[in-house]
Order: C-alpha cells, then sequence, then structure tokens
C-alpha cells in the first residue's frame, strides 16, 4: 500500500504479546513480535494513532536507514550520507540515543558524538547553518541500533517514553509506571465489565488506566506533546483528524471503579491525578485500610493492586501478606484479586494458591503478576453448582 511504511514500537518485557494484540486492534499490518518490541507497518496517520492509542508502548520508532558497519568510517559516512534537512530543520534541537550489541563498537557515547558530528557537518554543507544538541528536552530523538555489524537509524515519533501520559503530576514513593499499570489490566483480562477495585492505590495509576480501558480512552489523550511535532513533514491536519476519529470511539462505562488507601497524602495526590485525566465521573477514592475494609460491591469483582514489596516502604513483610491473604479470604468473596509484588518469598505467606503467575519486570525488579480466585462460598461449593 502507498505510504506505509515499516515502525517499530518498544515495550516492557512480556508484554510483546499485548503490545501486538494492540497494534493488530488498531489495524497495523504485518505485525510481528521481537523482544521488547514489535514491528509493524502503517502509514504516517497510523503512526499518529499509534502514540495517541496504544497503553503498553513506550516509543514507536520510524526507521529511516540501515546499513552495514566494520569501523568509525562507516558510522559516520552512512549517517552523513542521509538527507537529515529533509527530515528536521536546523532550528530544531536534536539529540541521539544509542543501543548496542557489538564488537565493532563497545561505547555507545562514542557512537552517539560520531553520528552527531556527521549530522551537523551534513546540515553546515546543506544550509550553511547547524541544529544545535539538547540531551534533556530535544525537539527531534534520533535512535541508533548496532546488532554486530548492522547499524539501524530511526527517528523516535514519541519523544519523551509514552508512560509519561501527561495526567500524573504527583507521584508517592513508589509509583508504578504508567504503561506497566496498563499491561497489567490487560494481562488480568480487565475489560470494564465488572467493578473493579484498587485497595492499595498510591496516586491512583491502576484506577486510572482501568478507567480508560473501561471507556476506550485513548492513552495518551491528556498528553500534549510528540518527537514527531518537530518534524517537516508534520501534518497538523491529519493528527487532528486522528484524535477525533479516536476519541469517537469512546464509550460509556456504568460500574465502579474505587480505590483505597489509608494514606492522606496518596489519597489526595490520588485525586488531584484523576482530576488531571478528567475521570472524576468514573472513580471514587477513599482513605480506608484495607485489612479493615469488605467487599464494597455485590456481584463479581475485578481487583488489581501493587503492594509494598518491603524494599522502599518499611512494612513487616511476612505478617502484612499474611493479611493480605486474610482479608481477601474472609472478606472478599466473588473476586478476581491480582496482585504484583517482586517479593516471591513474601507471595509464600499470603496463605492462597494463586490460579495463574505471570513474570514481569518493575523497574529492574523481577516481579509475579499473580491471580487469586475468591470463591462465594467454599470452592468446593462451586463445583456442586
Amino acid at each position: 500500500m502507498a505510504g506505509n511504511f515499516k515502525m517499530m514500537a518498544k515495550t516492557l518485557y512480556g508484554f510483546e504479546p499485548l503490545l501486538a494484540k494492540e497494534l493488530r486492534n488498531l489495524g497495523a499490518g504485518r505485525v510481528e513480535e521481537g523482544v521488547r518490541n514489535v514491528t509493524f507497518e502503517g502509514d504516517t496517520g497510523f503512526m499518529y494513532k499509534a502514540n495517541l492509542c496504544l497503553r503498553t508502548a513506550l516509543k514507536v520508532y520510524k526507521p529511516i536507514s540501515t546499513f552495514r558497519v566494520f569501523n568509525e568510517k562507516d558510522l559516520y559516512k552512512s549517517i552523513y550520507e542521509l538527507d537529515w534537512p529533509h527530515f528536521f530543520g536546523a532550528d530544531k534541537t536534536f539529540a541521539i540515543d544509542t543501543t548496542m550489541s557489538s564488537e565493532v563498537f563497545n561505547n555507545s557515547m562514542f557512537v552517539s558524538l560520531k553520528a552527531k558530528d556527521a549530522i551537523v557537518d551534513k546540515f553546515r554543507e546543506v544550509e550553511r547553518q547547524r541544529p544545535n544538541v539538547d540531551s534533556q528536552d530535544p525537539d527531534v530523538r534520533i535512535n541508533i541500533h548496532i546488532h554486530e555489524n548492522t547499524c539501524t537509524v530511526s527517528l523516535d515519533s514519541s519523544g519523551n517514553s509514552l508512560h509519561q501520559r501527561g495526567y500524573r503530576i504527583l507521584t508517592n514513593i513508589a509509583p508504578i509506571n504508567e504503561v506497566l499499570a496498563a499491561g497489567l489490566l490487560l494481562a488480568s483480562a480487565w475489560d470494564g465489565h465488572t467493578d473493579f477495585l484498587d485497595p492499595m492505590c498510591g496516586s491512583g495509576t491502576f484506577l486510572i488506566e482501568a478507567a480508560m480501558i473501561a471507556c476506550n480512552i485513548p492513552a495518551n489523550i491528556n498528553r500534549e506533546a510528540y518527537a514527531f511535532m518537530h518534524w517537516k513533514d508534520y501534518d497538523a491536519e491529519l493528527h487532528e483528524k486522528i484524535v477525533e476519529a479516536s476519541l469517537k470511539k469512546t464509550r460509556e462505562f456504568h460500574r465502579k471503579i474505587i480505590g483505597y488507601d489509608k494514606a492522606p497524602s496518596a489519597v489526595r495526590k490520588a485525586q488531584e491525578n484523576v482530576e488531571n485525566a478528567n475521570l472524576t465521573e468514573y472513580i471514587t477514592i477513599e482513605r480506608k485500610d484495607f485489612f479493615r475494609t469488605e467487599k464494597p460491591v455485590e456481584g463479581k469483582l475485578h481487583m488489581v493492586f501493587n503492594p509494598p514489596y518491603g524494599e522502599r516502604l518499611p512494612i513487616e513483610v511476612d505478617e502484612f501478606y499474611a493479611k493480605i491473604g486474610d482479608t481477601l479470604k474472609q472478606q472478599y468473596p466473588g473476586t478476581d484479586a491480582w496482585m504484583i509484588t517482586s517479593n516471591l518469598e513474601a507471595l509464600k505467606h499470603v496463605g492462597l494458591r494463586p490460579s495463574r503467575k505471570i513474570k514481569a519486570f518493575n523497574g529492574k525488579l523481577e516481579a509475579r503478576l499473580v491471580k487469586y480466585e475468591i470463591y462465594e462460598g467454599s470452592k468446593k461449593a462451586k463445583y456442586q453448582q
């Protein structure tokens, strides 16, 4: 199809199938899972849509060249030969991110520096002026990936990581990444067809992502800027059309999304973040100690939460996790309770047998998303019905 090109979306470990499914649902072509990434095809409008709508993507890259490199001269020459003034103007700032697994080069900073020199020299030759480098907040981000002797140069269409949704102004000690939260919710099969509870809601990330999934609200609707807005071919009118079309696909949600936290500061922060996300009509947050609560709704309840791991928040881990199990068992019949923790020892104290275990990473911590099915009455009674 005319106008289609290859792209790559970066994601977290284990989320490749979720991202691939999201891309297919959005209408991407030739979707293929990699390691922490998914490649796909689409046109410029689809690239805008991917940045706006994908919940489990951290970045969307547009590869512009792939070539072989055997030394620094090859690298400089091949990058210099690209028509950089075609992509962005000399009035823009830029930065280069380099990742590599290669015996040819062993210093990503060196590669970035060589690439920067090549781009600047190209601008000087063609336009008699050069763009400046801004490593903190550049207009344009360029990604260089070297694997052995193969170098791929991509434009980073996202800019800042897509987990920076734009709604979370305030956070607590151990906030969960928005992309991680969305992926865990999708992995838990949350679809908005039941009531939802996060009993240790912190700054409210699970609640907000759950509401956006339930209402089919684009993940990055609250975000104001993407790097593609600084490219020469940016089509503001097309971008606006993509946003409007995506908003027309939102749906009503008539269930409850509830958050508890026992810290007044967390409740305040969560409420403010919910307000920033324009989701106050869907989400209720109360100051409550989960261990002193009971199921707040009739019928099926979907619960997802991120309890303290004992890493950054001081708790008596064994006792705390035992109380989680007791509270679920005694107070939450008819609940699918999903919990992520990196404290795998602590899970042994919950006293419930998980029906699912999914490996994930919370930052650099290896974690498990575990599911506890709490039945109405006994498990035996359930199978006798």
